[in-house]
C-alpha cells in the first residue's frame, strides 16, 4: 500500500481542484519553432466557478516559461504564483481569477525544450530524411509540459486550436481540421474538438504528411514514403468502426483517421480522439496487426467517451477497452477466435504477475497511486485482468443480457468521468441483487493482488490447434518430409503467433527442427514483427 502524498483529493497525481473551478473551454494559439524546438504562443481558458467564494484556479505545469497571464475580456493582469517542483508532477500554478462566475483567462508561455509530451524529430530520424517532425504524447500526465491545465481526466473541456508551422509541413490534432490558411512561408492550421475532452486527449503532430481516404469519415496520414503501403493496410478501418458501434452504440467524433508515426514512437497505438497514432511496425504488408487498430477504436467509447476519473481506475479504460476490442473481433471472426485472444491476454496476464510479484499491490484492479507516477503503474494487469472480470461478468449474468447492458453503460456515462464504484452500482441497480449478482465477490476482483479470483472458462478450439500442430513437431524424428505450408491454411495470424509462443517455450526443437520448419513455413518472409520476433 503505498503511503506517498495525493496533490489533491480526487487525484493523486494533479495540482487542479476542477471540482472548485473548471476549465470548461480551451483555445491553443501556438507557433511551432523547429529551431529551438518549442511550442510558443497562448491558450485562453474559459473557466466557470463550481465554488463561487473560491478566487483562484489551479492548473499543473511542468517547466513552462510563462509570460503573463490576463483577464481576457479587459486585459488586465492576473496575479499567479508558481510553486515548487516535484520530479514527476511539476508545479502548482495559482492563479488569482476574476469575482465573476464565468470568465477567460489567457495564459501567454512557450514550453521547454525538455517537455515530456513533446518529440521533437530530426530530418534524419525520420522515413524521408528532408523534413523534421513533431509528434505529442500526453498520456497519463505530460499535458501540463505543453500547456498549462487541469491535468487530471477527472475533468472534460471542448477546444479549439490554431496551430502556424513552416512549410511544407502539415500539422494534425486530435480534432476535426477547419481550414489552413497560407501566410507565406508558415501556414496555420485551424481546429476544433466539440466533444469534451480529457488533457491527455489534447494531442499534435506535424510533418511532411499526406493521406488517402478510407471511407467519407476516415483516412489514414503518413509520410509520403509509407502511404500506399498504410492505406492497403487500415483499408478494414471502416469495418472495424462499424462493427465497434454495434458493440458500443453511436460513433460522436465525426471522423477517425490514422497517422502512422515515424519509428521513435513509443506504443502500439494512442487513442487521440479523430486521430489514432500506430506504430509503423503494425505495417506487416498482410492486415494482420489490424487487432490494436481495433483497439484503438473501442477507445472512442471506453476511455475516450467515458473516461477513468484518475489513473487509479486506469483499468475502467483499459480492460473494458480489450473487452470491446475482443467483442469485434468476435463479431468479425468468430467467437472462438474471440476466446483464443482471450487465453492469449491470460497467458500475458499470468508472465506480467510473475515479473511484479504475486502480493504486488499494483496487481489490484483498483491501485493507491499516492506519491506514484502513473507511468510506473503501467502494466498487463490494467488490460487482462479487467478483461477478464468483465468476461467473467458477462459469462456469469448471460452475454446476450451482459451486451446490451454494456452498451447502456456507455450511454449513461458518456462524456463523463467515473470510478469503479460508480460501475459497480450501475450493474447492481441494472440486473438487481439476485442470486447471480451476489455471487460476484467485488472486494477480491477490485482490491486483491495477484491473479484473478476466477478464470472464466474458454473455447480452447483454436489453441488446441496449435497445440496440435506442436506435438506434431515435437514427435517429429528428423525422418521424411512431413510438414508443409498447407499446415497452416487454417490458422489466423494470431494463431501462427501464438504456436511459435508454445514453440519457444518448448524443449524438443533442435537446430534441425527449426531449418525444417523455415524451409517449411518460411516465416522470415513475414513482414508480421509479432512472427518475425520469435
Amino acid at each position: 500500500m503505498s503511503t506517498g502524498k495525493r496533490l489533491s483529493p480526487n487525484d493523486p497525481g494533479s495540482y487542479s481542484l476542477p471540482e472548485k473551478v473548471a476549465v470548461t473551454h480551451i483555445d491553443i494559439e501556438l507557433d511551432a519553432d523547429f529551431e529551438n524546438e518549442k511550442l510558443k504562443g497562448f491558450v485562453d481558458l474559459s473557466i466557470t466557478k463550481i465554488d463561487e467564494s473560491c478566487d483562484h484556479i489551479i492548473l499543473d505545469n511542468i517547466d513552462l516559461n510563462v509570460i503573463s497571464i490576463k483577464n481576457k475580456d479587459d486585459g488586465s493582469l492576473l496575479d499567479y504564483s508558481i510553486g515548487d517542483r516535484l520530479e514527476v508532477f511539476g508545479s502548482k500554478l495559482e492563479i488569482r481569477i476574476p469575482s465573476i462566475k464565468k470568465s477567460i483567462i489567457r495564459i501567454t508561455y512557450e514550453t521547454s525544450k525538455t517537455a515530456s509530451a513533446l518529440q521533437w524529430l530530426t530530418p534524419e530520424q525520420t522515413l524521408g530524411k528532408k523534413h523534421p517532425y513533431l509528434f505529442s504524447q500526453c498520456q497519463p500526465a505530460h499535458a501540463r509540459s505543453m500547456l498549462p491545465c487541469q491535468d487530471t481526466p477527472s475533468t472534460k473541456s471542448t477546444y479549439t486550436a490554431k496551430i502556424t508551422a513552416p512549410k511544407p509541413l502539415t500539422v494534425l490534432m486530435s480534432a476535426v481540421p477547419l481550414e489552413v490558411i497560407d501566410n507565406g512561408d508558415t501556414r496555420t492550421f485551424l481546429f476544433e474538438q466539440t466533444v469534451p475532452v480529457q488533457s491527455y486527449l489534447i494531442a499534435i503532430a506535424i510533418g511532411n504528411l499526406v493521406s488517402k481516404t478510407l471511407s467519407p469519415i476516415s483516412k489514414v496520414w503518413s509520410e509520403p514514403e509509407e502511404i500506399d503501403k498504410a492505406a492497403y493496410e487500415f483499408e478494414q478501418t471502416p469495418e472495424l468502426l462499424k462493427t465497434a458501434e454495434n458493440v458500443c452504440g453511436p460513433y460522436v467524433w465525426k471522423i477517425y483517421d490514422l497517422l502512422v508515426m515515424p519509428p521513435s514512437f513509443p506504443f502500439g497505438g494512442m487513442e487521440n480522439p479523430c486521430l489514432t497514432f500506430v506504430t509503423p511496425t503494425l505495417l506487416a504488408g498482410d492486415r494482420s496487426l489490424v487487432n490494436v487498430v481495433a483497439h484503438e477504436i473501442a477507445h472512442s467509447w471506453t476511455g475516450n467517451l467515458v473516461t477513468n476519473r484518475n489513473f487509479e481506475h486506469f483499468w475502467m479504460n483499459e480492460g473494458f477497452t480489450v473487452y470491446v476490442e475482443r467483442r469485434i473481433h468476435g463479431l468479425l471472426y468468430g467467437e472462438s477466435s474471440r476466446e483464443f485472444a482471450a487465453l492469449g491476454g491470460l497467458e500475458d496476464l499470468k508472465q506480467s504477475i510473475d515479473n511484479l510479484g504475486a502480493q504486488n499491490p499494483l496487481t489490484k484492479l483498483v491501485v493507491d497511486l499516492s506519491g506514484i507516477d502513473p507511468d510506473d503503474a503501467f502494466s498487463t494487469c490494467p488490460y487482462e485482468k479487467g478483461h477478464t472480470f468483465l468476461f467473467y461478468l458477462e459469462k456469469l449474468l448471460g452475454a446476450a443480457e451482459f451486451q446490451i447492458f454494456f452498451k447502456s453503460y456507455i450511454d449513461k456515462f458518456k462524456y463523463k468521468s467515473v470510478g469503479t464504484e460508480d460501475f459497480k452500482s450501475y450493474l447492481l441497480s441494472y440486473f438487481g441483487e439476485d442470486s447471480a449478482t451476489s455471487q460476484i465477490d467485488w472486494d477480491l476482483w477490485l482490491y486483491t493482488c495477484g491473479m484473478p479470483p476466477i478464470i472464466p472458462s474458454y473455447d480452447t478450439t483454436d489453441q488446441d490447434a496449435c497445440v496440435s500442430l506442436l506435438n506434431r513437431w515435437e514427435q517429429w524424428d528428423g525422418i521424411g518430409d512431413n510438414f508443409n505450408k498447407s499446415d497452416l491454411d487454417q490458422f489466423q495470424t494470431t494463431q501462427i503467433i501464438q504456436f511459435l509462443a508454445l514453440v519457444l517455450k518448448s524443449n524438443h526443437f533442435t537446430l534441425l527442427k527449426v531449418k525444417a520448419m523455415q524451409e517449411a513455413y518460411d516465416f522470415n518472409s513475414s513482414g508480421n514483427c509479432e512472427i518475425l520476433l520469435r
